[in-house]
């Protein structure tokens, strides 16, 4: 190996981490000071997969490198936001969950979202370009199996420092290291032009994260205030996620929400076993041990949360030895538990957070399907209680949650309203004598009660099966305005043409990647972990592939066409419901096999295909921004559900071999080593 391979090498294994990892903590950073981005967080996937595109695109047609300029659009857009943030106004009603009537300051989102998706896609497309331009000088698999490795690397980092808890201050100090190495300025100018902007955005940066109060969970921008701080008698602290008030503790045990669970209950002996899921602020299980309880199970999710309830709470419930605190996803606790308790409280579940790279699935949507209520009922004690409560906003929320739990359980909650704003307490029993319902608070289905949501589905926050108009009309303009840079930069459209198989790939590839993690969220908790695993699970896929593809030459690609196909209806035809019951070992084994076959086939075809083409930058842009309509596509599941998904998925596939088909057979190559 020459001193300049391993330069090339080095090179674009550091600008690959640099695209993952700017890209991730984009997703983190702007999420927590934007607020629309924690309902649409696609938007910066979207505009990462363009910019990246646009970048490879921009190589192809001048050698005018636009790496150089990197630091002063990212300097700029951390300026930007920092210090024109967006944040919720008001709450309650007047909170929403899917985008169209929410209030806040700032700008409207109608300014807020092109700006952000024009920012990320302009910064991508500078360490793009850097990319693509280390690309051009590389044998074409060599260049993507070391881009992989970068990439894995991004992910792998990034995740740690997510654990270690880190601030913005570090990661924007990492980025700003390798721009500084990869760029490499001499000239003063140069020098100037990189070092500045590099100094103005860790010192924001820096500025943002020594903020009071401020505390960067693996999910949220969180912020601890005194309660007594907001006027009133009460202590302990409270907790806003990305602006948005999240909860606050009280040492009262009186309050109605937290009441009403044990006034229902036939039994008033005290239980002996109490799971509260989303245990957060401690006030459930402060109350729940007042109330007698002997043995409590805390489930939380975010342990930096926790931490702050912890050490915040007046009344200390988790320091009491009745409790055990357990830092995971409900859902996936409560599956692979063989526990039953005699009472189950889902207190407040609320994150207003939407996963990292699923496009509507929040951190508790799979809480409240229909599947995780008949699960409730299964952990129950014979004489046991269920019950969930929130401000839940609108009444048809509560009448959907009330038939999920009628369908589940046989027969009809008990529905307590706490005042006129659907602020709600849902209680049922394993059997009906458990609950003892004043008349006023039965409840009855009517005609319009919504229907159940299921685990395919999780969109309980959505009425009617359909896209959002304002999803519509921004996917629209992302795309058009998509087109238009593509065109602009890219030049005549006719010249990505012959690579039109890879397209169709890239969209493709983005929907198999989209299921993996909803059905990874699903099986193992919608965890932050779990979500990174998935990631670097996928990349992992196709750097085999790719290694593989390397020494190994398939002459005819209707072969693994044909086993992917198979792979994606195998995928289809078994539901994510039927590995749930299975053991942990089992179901990761059957899972990974379902999720990560497709992703390796899919890759093979594309490593050899990647492999004949004499213009790498054209065929990789062709891909990435495939990937980017896949990312659009991707909200399709709002109306069709994530099985579905993989029927589109085929299609696409099979489009590809259609646009493809005469590079179904290749050329004799000679492998390389």
């Amino acid at each position: 190996m020459t001193k300049n391979t391993l330069e090339l090498r080095l090179r674009l294994i550091a600008l690959c981490f640099l695209m993952l990892f700017v890209e991730l903590a984009l997703i983190r950073w702007l999420g927590g000071n934007i607020l629309y981005l924690s309902y649409f967080s696609n938007i910066i996937l979207l505009g990462s997969f363009l910019g990246i595109g646009l970048g490879f695109l921009w190589s192809h047609r001048s050698e005018h490198s636009l790496l150089r300029y990197t630091p002063i659009v990212f300097g700029g857009l951390v300026l930007l936001v920092h210090n024109v943030p967006v944040n919720v106004v008001a709450t309650g009603g007047d909170l929403i969950f899917f985008g169209s009537e929410l209030k806040a300051d700032g700008p409207p989102r109608e300014i807020a979202l092109p700006v952000v998706f024009l920012a990320v896609a302009m910064l991508l497309a500078c360490i793009g370009n850097g990319v693509a331009e280390t690309f051009k000088k590389m044998k074409n698999l060599d260049a993507y199996q070391f881009d992989l490795v970068g990439s894995i690397l991004g992910i792998a980092v990034f995740t740690t420092l997510s654990f270690l808890g880190a601030t913005p201050i570090v990661w924007g100090s990492i980025a700003a290291v390798i721009l500084v190495w990869t760029i490499k300025p001499r000239a003063p100018k140069e020098l100037a032009v990189t070092l500045i902007p590099l100094l103005v955005l860790v010192v924001t940066l820096g500025i943002e994260s020594r903020q009071e109060g401020i505390i960067w969970t693996p999910y949220y921008k969180a912020q601890s205030i005194d309660v007594a701080a907001l006027g009133g008698d009460d202590e302990g602290v409270g907790a806003l996620v990305n602006g948005i008030p999240h909860w606050f503790q009280t040492a009262r045990y009186d309050l109605p929400i937290y009441q009403t669970v044990y006034q229902r209950r036939t039994d008033k002996s005290p239980v002996d076993n109490l799971l509260v899921i989303g245990a957060g602020s401690g006030n459930d299980v402060s109350v729940g041990l007042h109330e007698g309880a002997k043995h409590v199970d805390a489930v939380e999710i975010d342990r930096r949360l926790y931490e702050i309830a912890r050490d915040g709470h007046p009344n200390k419930p988790y320091d009491d030895p009745r409790v055990d605190v357990h830092i995971n996803d409900g859902r996936a606790y409560l599956e692979r538990s063989s526990n039953n308790w005699d009472l189950i409280v889902l207190a407040l579940p609320d994150s207003l957070t939407l996963v990292q790279g699923a496009s509507s699935i929040r951190l508790e949507s799979y809480l409240f399907t229909l599947e995780a209520a008949k699960s409730y009922k299964d952990h129950l004690t014979n004489n046991g209680v269920f019950t969930m409560y929130n401000l839940y906003r609108e009444s048809w929320l509560v009448d959907r949650y009330a038939a999920t739990l009628e369908e589940a359980f046989g027969h009809a909650p008990c529905v307590t309203m706490l005042d006129d704003s659907a602020f709600a307490v849902l209680t049922i029993g394993r059997q009906t004598g458990d609950v003892t319902c004043p008349e006023s608070d039965a409840w009855s289905r009517t005609a319009d009660t919504p229907s159940p949501v299921r685990d395919n589905r999780p969109f309980p926050y959505l009425r009617e099966a359909s896209l959002p108009n304002f999803y519509l009309v921004a996917l629209g303009l992302i795309l058009l305005v998509s087109l238009l840079l593509v065109r602009l930069v890219g030049g005549p459209l006719g010249g990505m043409r012959g690579h039109l198989d890879l397209f169709f790939m890239g969209v493709a590839f983005l929907l198999l990647e989209t299921k993996n993690v909803v059905q990874f969220a699903l099986l193992f908790g919608t965890t932050w972990l779990v979500n990174s695993l998935v990631f670097g699970g996928v990349m992992l896929s196709v750097l085999l592939a790719v290694i593989m593809s390397k020494r190994v030459v398939v002459r005819r690609l209707g072969i693994p066409y044909a086993l992917l196909g198979v792979s994606i209806i195998i995928g289809w035809l078994v539901p994510q419901s039927a590995l749930l019951p299975l053991s942990t070992p089992i179901r990761l084994v059957l899972a990974c096999a379902l999720a990560f076959a497709p992703i390796f086939l899919a890759n093979i075809i594309f490593a050899q295909r990647f492999r004949e083409t004499s213009d790498s930058t054209n065929a990789f842009a062709a891909n990435l921004i495939g990937a980017m309509v896949g990312g659009v596509l991707e909200y399709s599941s709002l109306l069709i559900g994530y099985r579905n998904l993989l029927i589109v998925a085929f299609l696409l596939y099979t489009a590809a071999v259609i646009a493809g088909r005469k590079h179904l057979r290749l050329v004799k190559l000679t492998p390389t080593s």
